[in-house]
């Protein structure tokens, strides 16, 4: 078992059900999944560039990520509608808490002049949206194959009602915030 998920099991939950008074152990707010996205607004002029981020991607989330295509034309973007637009991956289960861990322990410490994750990150519902400026930051990703440095998008979806469930979840687990 992943020692995050050991973590939350042992630890968190319990506190968690404390502080906000909850009766059920299954009321209290746990992580459902991560989303991670890329998008590629080049890849209509270059397919080629498609396969080239699927590898890095596919490397770091530790599954093969999904084409996104768009859902309506914009002329202004020069996007019609069905043509790709990004790649996206959903994290569940142990492969989750594995990235998570990942990203609180190694990956935001190597982020420059990094001082926590806003509180602006959060929306009403307490899930937490983020951006990462390059991908090179990973330690799956190789330099060397990059053939430009992209940003990517990470939605970590939690089952709390409110912002600060949410919060409180995140903080527990080890997330650093901005104070």
């Amino acid at each position: 078992m992943n020692r995050l998920k050991e973590k939350y099991a042992n630890e968190v939950q319990a506190k968690l059900q404390e502080e906000l008074g909850l009766k059920n152990k299954l009321a209290v707010p746990r992580l459902q999944k991560i989303v991670i996205s890329i998008g590629l607004g080049e890849a209509k002029d270059n397919a080629g560039i498609l396969d080239k981020v699927k590898v890095y991607l596919g490397a770091l989330a530790g599954q093969i990520p999904v084409v996104t295509l768009a859902k309506k034309s914009v002329a202004s973007f020069k996007v019609s509608k069905g043509q790709t637009v990004g790649l996206m991956v959903t994290l569940r289960g142990d492969r989750m808490y594995a990235f998570l861990d990942k990203l609180i322990n190694i990956v935001l410490p190597k982020v420059r002049d990094f001082r926590g994750i806003s509180l602006n990150s959060f929306d009403s519902q307490g899930n937490l949206n983020m951006g990462l400026k390059e991908q090179t930051i990973f330690p799956e990703v190789d330099y060397k194959l990059i053939d430009k440095v992209r940003g990517l998008a990470v939605t970590i979806a939690t089952s709390a009602k409110q912002k600060e469930e949410g919060k409180k979840l995140l903080e527990y687990l080890g997330v650093p915030f901005r104070s």
